[in-house]
């Protein structure tokens, strides 16, 4: 009897160990790990600079609660708003309570205001957490079901559209900070036309709104920067972060700009488990190894020879429709449902998901070299070609 609840619908495949960009089944089969459990192991697996840190804090300290002061925590937030360009921290232990942070943040900023129903604008093809809030601000009505009511005071506008930003600040007078991802992940991989988030962030200032990026899956070198947003040579006033910042121990991040930073005092938020001794000074670990080992600047290398190669690769193909994507996230749209195309990449050794139904998503580590891209590109060919 399963006793677990049946929250996913996993792959036949359980993996015992890994090392770098592979991983080995309970069989000793080997795979080729092209999704980095979801944008989180971006140092790869088994990398010997973490295992190294979490054996020592292991056999030191792993939690004493925000009762306390910790070091580690405060050397974190120093290190991680000096690449972010902004201020302050506040640690939690997954991209969703990261979410949530800012979404309260939104709600104190809006009533220093006096707005009496603060509305936070939301994109369609959004994808925030699975909190009630977070759901909401979430677009897709099948994650929504069956747990309504749900949280008053979003607005949503369609993704990449300016004029629609535009009309509402026109018709919408309590609008306190638009909440967006730089690059849409489980929406399908939706990069906007260059300048929308540097014209978003003027009208955020026109407007005395904040904005507020959900840099979850983008940030931490994923897109060939440290955050997506630096593209654009912009500052936003809350960035939330997770995932590839523990590289596979939780950790969630809230970072905020001057126009945000004083709104939490003692006793607005808290967590029990975040920013402990153990996932800070790993977090710390996984900047130091990134910046050390230029791996940001490598993922903006390889993700261009990725695409590329990609491009070339089924520029004929009929099923695929287009190929999109920045640094180390590329989404491969194609014709038909895509997720029946894992199990075969399984066959080929290679691990991927999808996004939405039609799109395959890549989410190398950080570490891939350019002849893993080409066994990435290889093994791709042989899995989309099984749909002719």
């Amino acid at each position: 009897m399963d006793h677990l609840l049946s929250c996913y619908q996993p792959l036949p495949v359980a993996f015992t160990h890994g090392e770098g960009v592979w991983l080995w089944d309970t069989d000793n089969n080997k795979y080729l790990d092209a999704l980095s459990g979801i944008a989180v192991c971006s140092l790869g697996h088994a990398h010997p600079a973490i295992t190294q840190v979490i054996k020592e804090q292991a056999g030191k300290l792993l939690h004493t609660s925000n009762v306390y002061e910790i070091p580690y925590q405060q050397e974190l937030a120093t290190a991680i708003t000096q690449y972010a360009g902004l201020q302050r921290a506040f640690f939690c232990n997954s991209g969703a309570e990261a979410n949530e942070a800012a979404i309260k943040l939104a709600r104190l900023y809006g009533h220093t205001k006096e707005f009496q129903t603060p509305q936070i604008v939301v994109m369609e093809g959004s994808f925030h957490g699975r909190t009630l809030a977070t759901l909401t601000a979430t677009a897709s009505r099948k994650a929504q079901a069956g747990f309504e009511p749900l949280v008053q005071g979003f607005v949503r506008v369609p993704f990449d559209d300016l004029d629609a930003l535009h009309a509402l600040s026109a018709n919408q007078n309590e609008i306190a900070a638009v909440l967006i991802e730089p690059i849409q992940g489980e929406g399908g991989i939706h990069v906007p036309h260059k300048g929308y988030l540097s014209a978003l962030r003027d009208l955020c200032t026109q407007q005395e709104w904040l904005l507020m990026l959900d840099e979850v899956q983008t940030g931490i070198g994923r897109t060939g920067k440290f955050y997506a947003y630096q593209h654009e040579n912009i500052l936003p006033d809350v960035v939330t972060s997770a995932k590839a910042l523990g590289n596979g121990i939780p950790i969630g991040a809230c970072l905020t700009g001057p126009l945000a930073s004083n709104l939490f005092q003692p006793g607005k938020h808290a967590t029990t488990f975040g920013g402990n001794p153990m996932v800070s000074r790993v977090a710390l670990t996984v900047l130091e190894t990134l910046h050390e080992d230029n791996l940001i600047e490598n993922a903006a290398r390889q993700g261009d020879y990725l695409i590329q190669g990609i491009q070339e690769a089924f520029s004929n193909n009929p099923h695929v429709i287009e190929i999109r994507g920045h640094g180390l996230m590329i989404g491969i749209e194609l014709d038909c449902p895509a997720r029946p195309l894992m199990q075969v990449g399984l066959a080929q050794g290679l691990l991927f998901n999808t996004a939405q139904t039609h799109v395959i998503r890549l989410l190398p580590p950080l570490i891939l070299q350019q002849n893993e891209a080409d066994e990435i590109i290889k093994r791709l060919v042989k899995v989309i070609s099984s749909l002719n």
